[in-house]
Parts: C-alpha cells; sequence; structure tokens
C-alpha cells in the first residue's frame, strides 16, 4: 500500500488508485485542447496501463478528435466537473491521469513535453527535459 497514489475530484463524487510504480511516464502537454480543457497553459500528465487504473464513483467523458486524428476522450466528475482521467480511443490499454487530480503528486517527475509550438509564452515548455513538437510515438 505504500507505492499507492490516490486522487480524485473536488467533491469526492469520483476517487481513483493505481500503484505509483507502474506508472510508465509523465509528461506536460501544451495541445491547444490541453489549455482549453484546463483553462491554463498545459495539461500535466501520468501515464499507466489501463489495467491498473481502479477507480470508485461516476465520470463523464467529453470526446473529440485531436489534431493528429485520434478520438481522444476526456473524463471529469459530472458534479463538480473536475477534470482526472483521459484516454486516446486507438490507444485503449493507456490511461491518462492528470497530475493535479493526485491526493499527493510530490512523486511525479516530468519525462518531456508534449506540443512544444503551441505552447504560450506565459507558459513555456520546461527547458530541463525533453520536447516534442507534436505527439510523440507512443509505439
Amino acid at each position: 500500500m505504500e507505492n499507492m497514489a490516490t486522487g480524485g475530484c473536488l467533491c469526492g463524487g469520483y476517487s481513483y488508485k493505481f500503484d505509483q510504480t507502474q506508472v510508465i511516464s509523465a509528461h506536460h502537454c501544451h495541445c491547444k485542447d490541453c489549455q482549453k480543457m484546463t483553462g491554463s497553459g498545459k495539461a500535466t500528465i501520468i501515464i499507466l496501463p489501463t489495467a491498473l487504473l481502479e477507480s470508485r464513483g461516476d465520470i463523464k467523458f467529453y470526446t473529440v478528435t485531436g489534431t493528429d486524428g485520434g478520438h481522444v476522450s476526456r473524463g471529469f466528475c459530472p458534479e463538480c466537473g473536475c477534470q482526472m482521467i483521459s484516454y486516446v480511443e486507438e490507444s485503449p490499454g493507456l490511461r491518462f491521469i492528470k497530475a493535479g487530480s493526485l491526493n499527493d503528486s510530490s512523486w511525479v517527475k516530468i519525462d518531456s513535453s508534449f506540443w512544444s509550438h503551441s505552447a504560450e509564452d506565459w507558459s513555456p515548455v520546461d527547458p530541463r527535459c525533453p520536447a516534442s513538437e507534436k505527439n510523440p510515438e507512443m509505439g
């Protein structure tokens, strides 16, 4: 239980947990959709295998076709609107957790930034980590 990461929404209606040692990677995404959805300059996401995510409560998804043609579904609490989880239909084995929805995010280490070309001057790409102009190859 020591390595279990937990998180959820503002109202407590939805919560999740996963083994943080099984996280694949963590990134800042500066795409325009993430900027709109977060109301900020980027989304900070943690990528993990879908099968490792345990959740409780209701979540609603809003799906769009991303710039690269993938179908991106972003999950939020239907009560408080808090965003927590997203996935790409074409990669069903992966989930993207919004780092800000974690109860304790002190362990998160950012590996890279995506969509660096659309980063705003007021929320620049972190120069300490690699950056991709668009989505990286997720192989």
